[in-house]
Protein backbone atom coordinates (compact mmCIF):
# COMPACT_ATOMS: atom_id res chain seq x y z
CA UNK A 1 0.00 0.00 0.00
CA UNK A 2 2.89 2.56 0.87
CA UNK A 3 4.40 1.99 -2.46
CA UNK A 4 1.09 2.46 -4.23
CA UNK A 5 0.72 5.79 -2.44
CA UNK A 6 4.19 6.59 -3.15
CA UNK A 7 3.39 5.98 -6.95
CA UNK A 8 0.28 8.05 -6.91
CA UNK A 9 2.04 10.85 -5.21
CA UNK A 10 4.79 10.98 -7.40
CA UNK A 11 2.49 10.93 -10.63
CA UNK A 12 0.27 13.71 -9.22
CA UNK A 13 3.39 15.81 -9.36
CA UNK A 14 4.64 14.91 -12.38
CA UNK A 15 1.46 15.44 -14.07
CA UNK A 16 1.81 19.09 -12.23
CA UNK A 17 5.15 19.83 -12.99
CA UNK A 18 4.60 18.65 -17.14
CA UNK A 19 1.66 21.09 -17.25
CA UNK A 20 2.63 24.13 -15.39
CA UNK A 21 3.86 25.57 -18.85
CA UNK A 22 0.49 25.63 -20.09
CA UNK A 23 -0.72 28.51 -18.36
CA UNK A 24 2.05 30.76 -19.44
CA UNK A 25 0.71 30.09 -22.98
CA UNK A 26 -1.80 32.00 -22.40
CA UNK A 27 0.13 35.20 -21.36
CA UNK A 28 -0.26 37.53 -24.47
CA UNK A 29 1.81 40.91 -24.79
CA UNK A 30 4.59 40.11 -21.91
CA UNK A 31 8.08 39.32 -22.18
CA UNK A 32 9.75 35.80 -21.10
CA UNK A 33 11.15 37.44 -18.03
CA UNK A 34 8.14 38.87 -16.76
CA UNK A 35 5.65 36.85 -16.75
CA UNK A 36 8.64 33.65 -15.79
CA UNK A 37 9.47 36.48 -12.38
CA UNK A 38 5.54 36.69 -11.58
CA UNK A 39 5.06 32.99 -11.71
CA UNK A 40 8.76 32.62 -9.93
CA UNK A 41 7.71 34.76 -6.99
CA UNK A 42 4.11 32.41 -6.88
CA UNK A 43 6.05 29.33 -6.64
CA UNK A 44 9.39 30.11 -4.64
CA UNK A 45 8.33 32.93 -2.27
CA UNK A 46 4.45 32.77 -1.86
CA UNK A 47 3.44 29.18 -1.51
CA UNK A 48 5.49 27.32 0.02
CA UNK A 49 5.51 29.12 3.54
CA UNK A 50 1.95 28.40 2.95
CA UNK A 51 1.86 25.63 2.62
CA UNK A 52 4.43 24.75 5.11
CA UNK A 53 2.22 26.52 7.86
CA UNK A 54 -0.75 24.60 6.72
CA UNK A 55 0.85 20.76 7.03
CA UNK A 56 4.17 21.94 9.66
CA UNK A 57 2.74 24.98 11.15
CA UNK A 58 6.13 25.22 13.50
CA UNK A 59 8.08 25.20 10.62
CA UNK A 60 10.03 28.54 11.37
CA UNK A 61 11.21 27.86 14.42
CA UNK A 62 12.54 24.16 12.85
CA UNK A 63 14.42 26.44 10.44
CA UNK A 64 15.20 29.16 12.93
CA UNK A 65 16.78 26.66 14.92
CA UNK A 66 19.03 24.87 12.31
CA UNK A 67 22.47 25.11 12.04
CA UNK A 68 23.91 27.24 9.46
CA UNK A 69 26.16 24.44 7.90
CA UNK A 70 22.66 22.62 6.95
CA UNK A 71 20.65 25.90 6.28
CA UNK A 72 23.37 27.10 3.71
CA UNK A 73 24.12 23.77 1.76
CA UNK A 74 20.37 23.22 1.22
CA UNK A 75 20.26 27.06 0.05
CA UNK A 76 23.43 26.44 -2.12
CA UNK A 77 21.83 23.22 -3.84
CA UNK A 78 18.79 24.98 -4.35
CA UNK A 79 20.52 28.11 -5.87
CA UNK A 80 22.06 25.78 -8.18
CA UNK A 81 18.89 23.81 -9.31
CA UNK A 82 17.40 27.70 -9.60
CA UNK A 83 19.69 27.86 -12.91
CA UNK A 84 18.39 24.37 -14.12
CA UNK A 85 14.78 25.53 -13.72
CA UNK A 86 15.64 29.18 -14.98
CA UNK A 87 16.97 27.37 -18.58
CA UNK A 88 14.14 24.93 -18.25
CA UNK A 89 12.14 27.40 -18.83
CA UNK A 90 13.87 28.54 -21.83
CA UNK A 91 14.65 24.88 -22.96
CA UNK A 92 10.77 24.75 -23.53
CA UNK A 93 10.71 28.15 -24.70
CA UNK A 94 12.91 27.09 -27.68
CA UNK A 95 12.00 23.78 -28.20
CA UNK A 96 8.38 23.39 -27.31
CA UNK A 97 6.92 21.23 -24.51
CA UNK A 98 8.28 17.49 -26.61
CA UNK A 99 11.29 17.46 -27.41
CA UNK A 100 12.87 20.45 -24.59
CA UNK A 101 11.12 18.15 -22.41
CA UNK A 102 12.85 15.07 -23.54
CA UNK A 103 16.75 16.39 -23.43
CA UNK A 104 16.25 18.19 -20.13
CA UNK A 105 14.41 15.34 -18.67
CA UNK A 106 16.93 12.65 -20.16
CA UNK A 107 19.95 14.23 -18.13
CA UNK A 108 18.11 14.86 -15.06
CA UNK A 109 16.90 11.69 -14.64
CA UNK A 110 20.13 10.08 -14.81
CA UNK A 111 21.87 12.06 -13.00
CA UNK A 112 19.36 12.81 -10.14
CA UNK A 113 18.17 8.93 -10.06
CA UNK A 114 21.89 7.39 -10.00
CA UNK A 115 24.60 9.98 -8.10
CA UNK A 116 22.90 10.21 -4.81
CA UNK A 117 22.77 5.97 -4.82
CA UNK A 118 26.57 6.09 -5.87
CA UNK A 119 27.50 8.62 -3.09
CA UNK A 120 25.76 6.71 -0.46
CA UNK A 121 28.45 4.01 -1.27
CA UNK A 122 30.44 6.26 0.61
CA UNK A 123 28.25 7.71 3.22
CA UNK A 124 26.35 5.24 4.38
CA UNK A 125 23.27 6.29 6.31
CA UNK A 126 20.04 4.79 8.10
CA UNK A 127 17.28 3.85 5.33
CA UNK A 128 19.79 4.56 2.24
CA UNK A 129 20.24 2.35 -0.84
CA UNK A 130 23.45 2.51 -2.26
CA UNK A 131 24.19 1.77 -5.62
CA UNK A 132 26.31 -1.63 -4.94
CA UNK A 133 22.70 -2.42 -2.72
CA UNK A 134 20.76 -1.94 -5.80
CA UNK A 135 22.64 -4.09 -7.99
CA UNK A 136 22.86 -7.43 -5.69
CA UNK A 137 18.91 -7.04 -4.85
CA UNK A 138 16.03 -8.02 -7.25
CA UNK A 139 14.07 -4.73 -6.43
CA UNK A 140 17.27 -3.02 -7.02
CA UNK A 141 18.14 -4.64 -10.10
CA UNK A 142 14.25 -4.26 -11.31
CA UNK A 143 14.22 0.07 -10.69
CA UNK A 144 17.52 0.14 -12.17
CA UNK A 145 15.94 -1.67 -15.33
CA UNK A 146 12.98 0.78 -14.83
CA UNK A 147 15.74 3.89 -15.04
CA UNK A 148 17.54 2.34 -18.25
CA UNK A 149 13.93 1.63 -20.02
CA UNK A 150 13.26 5.29 -19.48
CA UNK A 151 16.28 6.59 -20.86
CA UNK A 152 15.53 4.73 -23.30
CA UNK A 153 11.88 6.13 -23.75
CA UNK A 154 13.61 9.43 -23.21
CA UNK A 155 16.22 8.87 -25.87
CA UNK A 156 13.16 7.52 -28.20
CA UNK A 157 11.45 10.79 -27.28
CA UNK A 158 14.63 13.08 -28.20
CA UNK A 159 15.45 11.09 -31.71
CA UNK A 160 11.40 11.91 -32.36
CA UNK A 161 12.35 15.33 -31.89
CA UNK A 162 14.90 15.83 -34.22
CA UNK A 163 13.02 13.85 -36.67
CA UNK A 164 10.31 16.87 -36.90
CA UNK A 165 13.29 19.45 -36.73
CA UNK A 166 14.76 17.82 -40.33
CA UNK A 167 11.11 17.30 -41.36
CA UNK A 168 9.64 20.77 -40.88
CA UNK A 169 9.84 23.89 -42.44
CA UNK A 170 10.74 26.92 -39.82
CA UNK A 171 7.39 28.37 -40.87
CA UNK A 172 5.95 25.10 -39.66
CA UNK A 173 7.87 24.63 -36.76
CA UNK A 174 7.13 27.97 -35.35
CA UNK A 175 3.29 27.57 -35.83
CA UNK A 176 3.04 25.78 -32.62
CA UNK A 177 6.73 26.61 -31.02
CA UNK A 178 6.69 30.00 -31.86
CA UNK A 179 10.67 30.42 -30.97
CA UNK A 180 11.71 27.56 -32.05
CA UNK A 181 15.62 27.56 -32.21
CA UNK A 182 17.25 23.74 -32.18
CA UNK A 183 21.05 25.04 -31.12
CA UNK A 184 19.86 27.64 -28.28
CA UNK A 185 17.48 25.64 -27.34
CA UNK A 186 19.40 22.16 -26.93
CA UNK A 187 22.57 24.12 -25.10
CA UNK A 188 20.07 24.97 -22.70
CA UNK A 189 18.20 22.16 -21.94
CA UNK A 190 21.63 20.29 -21.76
CA UNK A 191 22.41 22.55 -18.64
CA UNK A 192 18.95 22.92 -17.42
CA UNK A 193 18.87 18.70 -17.13
CA UNK A 194 21.68 18.41 -15.36
CA UNK A 195 21.82 21.62 -12.71
CA UNK A 196 17.67 20.48 -12.01
CA UNK A 197 19.04 17.20 -10.63
CA UNK A 198 20.45 19.07 -7.68
CA UNK A 199 16.74 20.08 -6.05
CA UNK A 200 17.49 16.03 -5.12
CA UNK A 201 20.73 16.63 -3.67
CA UNK A 202 19.02 19.24 -1.69
CA UNK A 203 16.67 17.37 -0.35
CA UNK A 204 19.33 15.29 1.20
CA UNK A 205 20.97 18.53 2.66
CA UNK A 206 17.85 19.25 4.14
CA UNK A 207 16.67 15.99 5.66
CA UNK A 208 17.52 17.03 9.21
CA UNK A 209 14.88 20.22 8.67
CA UNK A 210 12.60 16.91 7.74
CA UNK A 211 13.65 14.84 10.58
CA UNK A 212 13.40 17.77 13.11
CA UNK A 213 9.40 18.03 11.98
CA UNK A 214 9.00 14.23 12.72
CA UNK A 215 10.48 14.65 15.61
CA UNK A 216 8.21 17.47 16.68
CA UNK A 217 4.98 14.75 16.12
CA UNK A 218 4.30 16.94 12.61
CA UNK A 219 3.18 13.99 9.82
CA UNK A 220 6.45 12.89 8.11
CA UNK A 221 3.91 12.28 4.46
CA UNK A 222 4.55 16.46 5.07
CA UNK A 223 8.09 17.11 6.85
CA UNK A 224 9.89 17.82 3.26
CA UNK A 225 7.72 21.09 3.24
CA UNK A 226 9.63 22.53 5.92
CA UNK A 227 12.91 22.03 3.67
CA UNK A 228 11.62 22.95 0.36
CA UNK A 229 11.17 26.43 1.79
CA UNK A 230 14.75 26.56 2.23
CA UNK A 231 15.77 24.81 -1.44
CA UNK A 232 13.25 26.97 -3.29
CA UNK A 233 14.94 30.46 -1.61
CA UNK A 234 17.95 29.39 -3.67
CA UNK A 235 16.08 29.19 -6.85
CA UNK A 236 14.37 32.10 -6.00
CA UNK A 237 17.28 34.17 -5.66
CA UNK A 238 18.78 32.74 -9.17
CA UNK A 239 15.48 33.03 -10.88
CA UNK A 240 14.75 36.82 -9.83
CA UNK A 241 18.73 37.87 -10.33
CA UNK A 242 18.36 36.57 -13.69
CA UNK A 243 14.53 37.82 -14.67
CA UNK A 244 15.47 41.61 -12.81
CA UNK A 245 18.51 42.25 -15.30
CA UNK A 246 16.61 41.13 -18.17
CA UNK A 247 13.39 43.61 -17.23
CA UNK A 248 16.38 46.06 -16.76
CA UNK A 249 17.70 45.77 -19.85
CA UNK A 250 15.17 44.87 -22.45
CA UNK A 251 12.58 47.57 -20.38
CA UNK A 252 10.48 44.89 -20.04
CA UNK A 253 9.41 46.13 -16.66
CA UNK A 254 7.04 48.06 -18.47
CA UNK A 255 5.00 45.38 -18.82
CA UNK A 256 3.41 45.66 -15.78
CA UNK A 257 1.68 49.19 -16.95
CA UNK A 258 1.19 48.38 -20.31
CA UNK A 259 -2.63 48.77 -20.73
CA UNK A 260 -2.48 47.63 -23.97
CA UNK A 261 -2.18 44.27 -22.63
CA UNK A 262 -4.39 41.87 -20.85
CA UNK A 263 -2.83 42.94 -17.42
CA UNK A 264 -5.29 41.16 -15.15
CA UNK A 265 -5.24 37.64 -17.24
CA UNK A 266 -1.46 37.68 -17.47
CA UNK A 267 -0.94 37.92 -13.53
CA UNK A 268 -3.87 35.34 -12.85
CA UNK A 269 -1.95 33.08 -15.54
CA UNK A 270 0.99 33.35 -14.27
CA UNK A 271 0.31 33.10 -10.93
CA UNK A 272 -1.22 29.99 -11.80
CA UNK A 273 1.42 28.10 -13.76
CA UNK A 274 4.12 28.71 -10.40
CA UNK A 275 1.18 27.36 -7.87
CA UNK A 276 0.86 24.28 -10.53
CA UNK A 277 4.92 24.20 -10.14
CA UNK A 278 5.08 24.14 -6.93
CA UNK A 279 2.07 21.51 -6.50
CA UNK A 280 5.08 19.05 -7.94
CA UNK A 281 7.44 19.57 -4.84
CA UNK A 282 4.75 19.21 -2.79
CA UNK A 283 3.12 15.79 -4.02
CA UNK A 284 6.79 14.87 -4.62
CA UNK A 285 7.63 15.34 -0.58
CA UNK A 286 4.74 13.12 -0.09
CA UNK A 287 5.97 10.39 -2.48
CA UNK A 288 9.30 10.49 -0.82
CA UNK A 289 7.88 9.81 2.15
CA UNK A 290 6.70 6.76 1.20
CA UNK A 291 9.21 5.46 -1.37
CA UNK A 292 12.18 7.69 -0.21
CA UNK A 293 14.78 10.08 -1.78
CA UNK A 294 15.88 7.52 -4.05
CA UNK A 295 16.45 6.45 -7.94
CA UNK A 296 12.83 5.45 -7.28
CA UNK A 297 11.36 8.36 -6.16
CA UNK A 298 13.22 10.25 -8.79
CA UNK A 299 12.66 8.49 -11.96
CA UNK A 300 8.72 7.84 -10.97
CA UNK A 301 8.90 11.61 -11.04
CA UNK A 302 10.97 12.36 -14.07
CA UNK A 303 8.60 9.94 -16.00
CA UNK A 304 5.35 11.68 -14.92
CA UNK A 305 6.88 15.04 -16.08
CA UNK A 306 8.16 13.78 -19.13
CA UNK A 307 4.58 11.54 -20.32
CA UNK A 308 2.42 14.69 -19.44
CA UNK A 309 4.82 16.89 -21.00
CA UNK A 310 4.99 14.79 -23.90
CA UNK A 311 1.22 14.44 -24.12
CA UNK A 312 0.56 18.18 -24.01
CA UNK A 313 2.71 18.60 -26.63
CA UNK A 314 0.41 16.49 -28.84
CA UNK A 315 -2.53 18.34 -27.49
CA UNK A 316 -1.20 21.65 -28.70
CA UNK A 317 -0.63 20.00 -32.34
CA UNK A 318 3.52 20.46 -31.95
CA UNK A 319 3.48 17.57 -34.05
CA UNK A 320 1.18 17.70 -36.68
CA UNK A 321 2.19 17.31 -40.33
CA UNK A 322 5.14 14.94 -39.19
CA UNK A 323 5.47 11.44 -40.86
CA UNK A 324 4.01 8.18 -39.42
CA UNK A 325 7.69 7.14 -38.38
CA UNK A 326 8.26 10.24 -36.17
CA UNK A 327 4.79 10.19 -34.52
CA UNK A 328 5.47 6.70 -34.32
CA UNK A 329 8.66 7.13 -32.62
CA UNK A 330 7.29 9.72 -29.77
CA UNK A 331 4.37 7.54 -29.06
CA UNK A 332 7.28 4.60 -28.68
CA UNK A 333 8.67 6.56 -26.78
CA UNK A 334 6.09 7.40 -24.50
CA UNK A 335 4.72 3.69 -24.38
CA UNK A 336 8.88 3.40 -22.83
CA UNK A 337 8.38 5.98 -19.84
CA UNK A 338 4.87 4.27 -18.83
CA UNK A 339 6.76 1.10 -18.70
CA UNK A 340 9.74 2.44 -16.56
CA UNK A 341 7.02 3.67 -14.33
CA UNK A 342 5.33 0.45 -13.99
CA UNK A 343 8.60 -1.19 -13.49
CA UNK A 344 10.57 1.27 -11.01
CA UNK A 345 6.71 0.25 -8.87
CA UNK A 346 7.23 -2.94 -9.10
CA UNK A 347 10.82 -3.02 -7.68
CA UNK A 348 10.11 -0.30 -5.34
CA UNK A 349 7.82 -2.56 -3.62
CA UNK A 350 10.20 -5.99 -3.73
Amino acid sequence: MQTILGVLFHSLGGVAAGSFYMPFNKVKGWSWETYWMVGGVMSWLIVPPIAAYLTVPGFVAIIASSSITILGFTFLMGLLWGVGGLSYGLGVRYLGMSLGNSVVLGFCSAFGAIVPSVYYNYNPQEGKTSFTEMLSSTGGQVVLLGVLVCLIGIALSGKAGMMKEKELSDEEKKKSVQEFNLVKGLFVAVLSGILSSFFSFGIEAGKPLADAAIAEGYDHLFANNVTFVVILWGGLTTNLIWTTVLSIQNKSYKDFTNTATPIRNNILFSTLAGTIWFLQFFFYGMGESKLGNGASSWILHMSTILLTANLWGIYRKEWNGVTKKARGTIILGIAAIILSVVLVGIGSSL
